[in-house]
This record gives structure tokens, sequence and C-alpha cells, in this order.
């Protein structure tokens, strides 16, 4: 079998790769499927072709120089699993084209090289750039929950700085549509949603008018130590919601009823939450509403 060179990412020039291998053995290399065309003039490692840095890279290639990854692309390139990986986001200056292509979409605009950087050999826009884009641009679910992983890579001493540059990147872009939106997605993000449902249960609170609970809240015992935390919490009113993912519940719903138990005998109403609730909300909202109304409040 043919020991392919590593290329960028497993996506290569197809000129180079003939000079290195020769014109002949890249026919055959296509021709067996080893290889794959990604356009005439580049050509990927057909066993990585799903992979996003081979086609972020493929992508690369074919756009030429100055060109960087941005949007949802760039921030799975920086590590943010809630990142949509297809398409391919790219942005390269208002004199560039490219011929269109479904698995790519390309964002015309202007950008300072100092925001580009190398992230595992690819061109890539900032974090807080490429996170502000996708919060003015962006589905709003996958943009907080992106938001809420960007916050949760980044030290707990540098947070409020790097909220500050994103704000800033909101307010400086030259489209002003998805602003307010993008401004108020950032204002719920806050690095410590465990999972993208639980950014998701965020903006539905939100969305429902209700006010903000705290996430992780930790309740302690009388010695201090930690004996709860909880998804969301009133902690004034003593009503949690608990977000349970299927896998993870399937496993521990006996050791979760106990603890709703406990925490009952607390004085706290424990409300859980699963992905039915996010598809169709309106059992969730209107038990918290009860149990606002339980503690005389209005939700």
């Amino acid at each position: 079998m043919l020991s392919l060179p590593n290329g960028l990412h497993g996506a290569y020039r197809r000129p180079e790769l003939e000079r290195m291998l020769g014109s002949d053995v890249v026919s055959d290399a296509l021709s067996d499927g080893t290889l794959a065309l990604f356009s005439r003039g580049v050509l990927i490692d057909t066993r990585r072709a799903v992979e996003l840095r081979t086609r972020a890279a493929a992508t690369i290639l074919l756009a030429g120089p100055d060109v960087a990854l941005t949007g949802f692309t760039a921030l799975a390139v920086w590590g943010c699993p809630a990142a949509r990986t297809a398409p391919i986001h790219v942005l390269m200056r208002y004199h560039r084209r490219m011929k269109p292509r479904r698995d790519v979409v390309v964002h015309n605009g202007i950008f300072e090289a100092q925001d580009v950087h190398d992230v595992a050999e690819l061109p890539t826009m900032a974090l807080d750039f490429a996170l502000a884009e996708v919060l003015c641009r962006g589905s709003r679910r996958d943009a907080l929950a992106c938001a809420d992983q960007a916050l949760a890579m980044t030290p707990d001493r540098e947070r409020a700085e790097f909220r500050a540059c994103v704000e800033e990147r909101i307010l400086a872009r030259r489209d002003s549509r998805g602003r307010r939106r993008a401004r108020r997605l950032l204002g719920l993000a806050t690095g410590l949603a465990e999972s993208p449902p639980e950014s998701w249960t965020m903006l539905l609170f939100d969305d429902a008018g209700l006010p903000r609970p705290t996430p992780q809240y930790v309740i302690y015992d009388l010695s201090g130590r930690e004996i709860y935390r909880l998804d969301f919490a009133w902690p004034e009113l003593r009503i949690a919601v608990e977000y349970d993912g299927y896998e993870a519940h399937e496993h521990r719903a006996e050791r979760d009823e106990l603890r709703d138990q406990d925490l009952r005998r607390r004085g706290w109403i424990v409300i859980r939450a699963t992905s039915a609730d996010l598809a169709e909300p309106s059992r969730l909202l209107e038990r918290i509403a009860t149990a606002f109304r339980a503690r005389g409040m209005a939700a």
C-alpha cells in the first residue's frame, strides 16, 4: 500500500505531491481510492476525508494565501466541541474570491495579520474574533454553548478580560446586524456549563423571561464541606433545576432520587429537565412557574 507523506493534515497540493511521488503514482492512488479529489489542484488522504483538520487544510490550500479559518470552524480548531464542524468557514479580504462550494462558506471582510494565529498549523482567526462572529451570526444555541466552552478554556483570572475583548469585537464589526443578540448571549455565558444542553437550558430560561439562575450552585454542610452542586438554582427561593442527560441519568436514577429527597428535606424544590423539555419546554416552564408561585413569586 502506498505510504503517503505527511502533508497538511492529509491534504496536498497536487503539483507538490506529483513532484514528490511522480504523476503516475498519484494517478494510481486516485484510481485505487488512496487519494481523493478535493478540487483539481488539491488532494486528500481518503482515510482522513471526514476529519475537520483535513477538510480545513484542504480549503486553506485551495483558497491560497492571506486566508484564515473563522466562525465555527475556527472555534472547533481552538478546541470548542460544541462548534459545528461542517461546512468549513474561511475569511478572506474583500478583493478575494473563491469558487462556490457546498462544503465551504466564504466570508469577506477586514482583518489584521496579528489576529491570525497558527493553530495546529492552520491559519485561524483569534478565539475572541471567531466567537464574536458566531455570537452575531450563528445559531443562538450553538453560539452560547461555544461561548461557555471558550470561557471554560480561559483561566479564571483572565475571563473578565476575555469577555471584554469579545464584546469589543462585537461592537467593532462593520455589520451591525446581530450585535444586540450577541451581547445578550455573551451575558448569559459563564463558562460553568458542563454540556451544551446546559447552555441551551440557560437560553431557554432567558427566552422565557425568568430571572437568571445561578449555575453550578454549591450547597455546603454545617462544616463547610460541599455536599451538592446544582445545575441551576435560585438560592433565595430554594428552587433548583437539574438537567438529566439520558446516558448519565440512566445509570444513576436511584442515586438522583435519594439526592432529591435529601434536598427536599433541606427545603429545596427540585425540578428535573431532560432533552425532551428542550424540544418542547412548556411543561418544564409551567413546573418552574408553579415552584415560583409556591414561594410567593410570579415567574
